[in-house]
């Protein structure tokens, strides 16, 4: 059993100067703990998505009616509050479980050998989103559930989300320069997906805010316009984006892709399915709070399965400085 190190004053005052430098000089995380750390991230940034939803469909949007305190002379819920309180603080405690776990994806990214800038970098985009999100969080709940902010605040989150993805399969791949594994006319047709996926989303929060689902009981704005119009055009990109991923499926298997890019194609189709499953049956039952929940999640399954499908038509590996074999020496030397 090996001895805890002494810590010295000058290690003390280096890990105050720069804590994340002390750690990374003591620590090397296996390429695994990496790869958690950063799933980690992305699986809280979905559950803080799927849990804000509960606070707005239970109508405890306001069961903390200021912010960044709990009530105007409380910091945390109190029994007066009754249950949308309860519901309400518990998913603003869920918010420093999230920031722990982007710092346990930054530790983790900053201390791995060799260092990898490009992840350090993702994980502090991630904590710059929670800090921003969270500060719109509290702008949204002293605006009294503004539509538009409740909108803002979703696609905040939707963007560390993105971001989060992006670490997780940077986490899994090398430095060097991108290699496509399809054709230009492929890739034109991912982004055509992509763009289609974010313009669903984008009118699916304008569904939200125009529906009957406010997240107070109390008269809250709502954006006025008819939000069955706005559903049956949330259908309508639906049922483009699921085209759009056929297409892509089909094309990728015509000019024989890789695995990869197919295996991920044929999940978002099928995940494409079951949301546009949940979503008739919700539409047609007058949105029961569950099945809205579901389809939240299942938003957020999309949305992480279209940037798979789109980082997979490309491969990284990792960079490796060529050394001059015993060839190149002797040419060298008879030049």
């Amino acid at each position: 059993m090996r001895g805890v190190p002494n810590v010295t004053r000058a290690d003390a005052l280096a890990a105050v100067r720069n804590p994340l430098d002390f750690i990374a000089a003591r620590w090397t995380p296996e390429p695994r703990t990496v790869r958690r750390a950063a799933l980690a991230a992305l699986v809280m940034s979905v559950v803080i998505v799927v849990t804000g939803g509960a606070v707005r469909l239970t109508g405890s949007g306001l069961g903390c009616p200021t912010w960044p305190q709990c009530t105007d002379h409380s910091l945390t819920t109190t029994s007066a509050m009754g249950v949308h309180g309860a519901i309400e603080f518990g998913n603003r405690m869920l918010t420093y479980v999230l920031c722990a776990a982007v710092g346990w994806a930054i530790i983790a990214a900053r201390s791995e050998k060799p260092f990898r800038r490009s992840l350090t970098r993702l994980g502090w985009a991630q904590f710059w989103i929670v800090m921003s999100n969270a500060v719109l969080g509290g702008i949204v709940v002293l605006v009294g559930l503004n539509p538009y902010t409740v909108a803002a605040h979703f696609l905040l989150s939707t963007a560390l989300i993105t971001v989060a993805t992006l670490m997780w399969q940077r986490t899994r791949e090398g430095d060097a320069a991108p290699r496509p594994l399809v054709g230009k006319a492929v890739q034109q047709l991912m982004w055509f997906l992509v763009v289609a996926s974010v313009v669903l989303i984008g009118v699916g929060t304008v569904v939200t805010g125009a529906g009957p689902h406010a997240g107070d009981s109390r008269d809250v704005e709502r954006i006025p316009i008819d939000w069955e119009t706005v559903a049956k055009l949330h259908a309508v990109l639906a049922w483009i984006v699921v085209t759009l991923t056929f297409a892509l499926w089909f094309v990728l298997k015509a000019v024989d892709a890789p695995k990869a890019p197919l295996s991920r194609t044929r999940e978002l189709f099928l995940i494409l399915l079951g949301q546009g499953v949940i979503g008739y049956v919700q539409y047609f039952t007058h949105l029961p709070e569950i099945l809205v929940g579901f389809h939240m999640l299942g938003s957020c399954l999309m949305w992480i399965w279209a940037l798979r499908v789109l980082l997979s038509l490309r491969e990284r590996p990792d960079e490796t400085a060529e050394l001059p074999g015993p060839a190149t020496e002797s040419a060298l030397t008879t030049a």
